[in-house]
C-alpha cells in the first residue's frame, strides 16, 4: 500500500472533544444522524485547507471559528490535530495547533516528526527553515493531492455531472463528479481495459444500460457530455435520462476502479439512491480498492455494513455531550453473528451508534 494514516488525534474540533482514532485500510464509519460522523470526515477537509494555505477560507465556509470549536469559543480556545502517516514504511507525525483569535483560527504551532536512517528528527514552526523542502512538499502533497473526499450527492437538474464539460478536464476525477464525462473519455482512450471493467460493472446493476457513447461535441470539440446507449434502442441518451442512483453508481465505480485511485479516499454515504444489489456490488469494489488505497466511508446503510467484517467498522456515538469513536472486534460479536448479520446487530442497537 502507498501512503496511509495510522492514527489521528483530534481535540477541540466541533463535537469531538478529545479522541484518538486508529485507522486501518478500510474504515466504515456508522452512527445515527447528528452524532458527529460528518465532523470526523470534515477534519480531513481542514487538514487539506491547512496544508494548502487556505485555512481562513475554510473558516469562512464554516461560518466562523466559533462554529469549529468544541462547545464554542467560551469552552474551547484551540483545535489540536496529530496525524501519524506511514509512507511505505517511512513514518511521519504531523502536529498542528490552531488558536482562536477574533473569530478566526491562527496557526499557534505546526510540527513534523520524521524518521530517517534510524534517527528521529523533529521540526516545528519556530525552526521551519531548517526543514528540507522535500519534507514540506511531501506534507503538502499528502494532505492535498493524495487525500480526497468525494460527495456525489447532487443529481438535480443543475448538477454539474449532467452538464457539458471540458474535454481536457481529465487530470483526476473531481470530488463532486463534475468532470465524469471527460474523465471516462480519458480512461476510454488511455486505459481501455479499466474503462471496459467500469462499463461492465454499471451494466451489471443497470440491465437497460448497454454502454457509454463518449465523444467530444461534433460542433465544439472542446466539450463533452455523459452519453450512453440503451439496450434494444438506436437512440443516444444523456445524463439527464439516468436515474439518480445510476448516475451516482457510475461516479463511484469510476472513482474506485480507475488505474491509480487516490491514496486516501473518503466517501460520504455512497449508498444513497442505490438498490441493495448495487450496494452489494459497490461493497465488493470497495474491499478490492482498499488493498491499495485507504478508504473511509460514512454510511447509514445496514445493507452496506452487512458486507464488511466487524474490524472494518468504526462506531460513532455520544458520551457526555461529545462524539466518541470505537472500532468493533469479531470476538465481542461472535455469538451474535451466529444468528444475525452485522447490519442487523447495528439495527438492534447491540453495538451502539443508534439514537438513544
Amino acid at each position: 500500500m502507498r501512503k496511509k494514516i495510522n492514527k489521528i488525534k483530534i481535540r477541540g474540533y466541533k463535537s469531538i472533544k478529545d479522541q484518538t482514532v486508529e485507522m486501518k485500510n478500510l474504515n466504515v464509519l456508522i452512527g445515527s444522524n447528528g452524532i458527529g460522523k460528518t465532523n470526523f470526515v470534515s477534519v480531513f477537509d481542514l487538514l487539506k485547507s491547512l496544508y494548502r494555505g487556505n485555512l481562513q477560507e475554510f473558516v469562512l465556509k464554516n461560518r466562523g471559528a466559533n462554529k469549529l470549536l468544541y462547545m464554542g469559543a467560551k469552552n474551547t480556545d484551540m483545535i489540536v490535530l496529530e496525524v501519524e502517516v506511514d509512507d511505505e514504511g517511512k513514518k511521519r507525525v504531523y502536529e498542528d495547533e490552531l488558536l482562536f483569535v477574533q473569530d478566526s483560527l491562527v496557526v499557534n504551532y505546526s510540527g513534523i516528526t520524521f524518521w530517517q536512517e534510524h534517527n528521529v528528527l523533529s521540526i516545528s514552526t519556530e525552526s521551519k527553515k531548517e526543514l528540507p523542502n522535500q519534507y514540506m512538499d511531501e506534507g503538502m502533497h499528502y494532505f492535498g493531492d493524495d487525500l480526497q473526499a468525494f460527495h456525489f450527492h447532487d443529481t438535480t437538474m443543475t448538477s454539474k455531472m449532467k452538464m457539458s464539460q471540458s474535454v481536457s478536464d481529465n487530470r483526476c476525477l473531481r470530488s463532486d463528479g463534475s468532470n465524469i464525462a471527460a474523465y471516462l473519455y480519458f480512461l476510454q482512450k488511455v486505459h481501455p481495459k479499466h474503462f471496459a471493467r467500469i462499463e461492465a460493472m454499471v451494466r451489471s446493476v443497470s440491465p437497460f444500460f448497454e454502454g457509454f457513447a463518449l465523444q467530444p461535441n461534433r460542433l465544439n470539440t472542446d466539450i463533452i457530455s455523459l452519453e450512453w446507449k440503451q439496450k434494444g434502442c438506436e437512440d443516444y441518451f444523456d445524463a439527464y435520462q439516468l436515474s439518480d442512483g445510476t448516475l451516482r453508481f457510475i461516479c463511484l465505480v469510476t472513482l474506485l476502479m480507475q488505474p491509480e485511485p487516490p491514496a486516501i479516499i473518503i466517501i460520504d454515504e455512497p449508498e444513497i439512491g442505490l438498490h441493495p444489489q448495487a450496494i452489494n456490488r459497490l461493497a465488493s469494489i470497495i474491499k478490492r480498492t482498499a488493498l491499495k488505497s485507504q478508504i473511509v466511508i460514512c454510511t447509514q446503510s445496514n445493507y452496506l455494513v452487512d458486507n464488511f467484517a466487524p474490524e472494518d467498522v468504526l462506531v460513532a456515538d455520544r458520551q457526555n455531550n461529545a462524539t466518541t469513536f470505537r472500532r468493533l472486534g469479531s470476538e465481542e460479536l461472535n455469538a451474535w453473528l451466529e444468528e444475525y448479520s452485522l447490519g442487523e446487530i447495528w439495527e438492534m442497537n447491540i453495538i451502539g451508534g443508534q439514537p438513544s
